[in-house]
């Protein structure tokens, strides 16, 4: 499913972290990938409030946390830097959608990094 909302088209999710050399592109991918189906999901699932937003995110993160082991096959991790930028990231395909008053840590809730 195309996404729609044009602010989540021209984003470029975990833009800074591709921009570093400890960060393999190929599984950044993947996490990018992760991120645009959260929206895709939001956009079809449309969540009528923070509950139901929450429970996406969560299914995201989980992704997440399954992706850690790829980075640290490929001689990496998901450092600060990486966390600040994924839960950044987050932040903007909530506010993105309208809710603005969403708690960046309950957003990420269930990470494992």
């Amino acid at each position: 499913m195309p996404l729609t909302n044009q602010q989540v088209k021209d984003h470029a999710f975990l833009g800074g972290l591709y921009k570093t050399e400890h960060a393999p592109a190929h599984v950044l991918d993947k996490g990018k990938a992760i991120l645009v189906a959260l929206c895709e999901r939001i956009e079809a699932e449309k969540p009528a409030d923070l509950d139901a937003l929450y429970v996406l995110t969560h299914a995201a993160t989980e992704e997440f946390n399954d992706l850690e082991a790829e980075f640290d096959e490929a001689g990496s991790e998901i450092e600060t830097i990486a966390r600040e930028e994924i839960g950044d990231d987050f932040w903007f395909v909530a506010t993105a959608y309208g809710f603005e008053d969403a708690d960046i840590e309950e957003l990420i809730a269930p990470r494992e990094w």
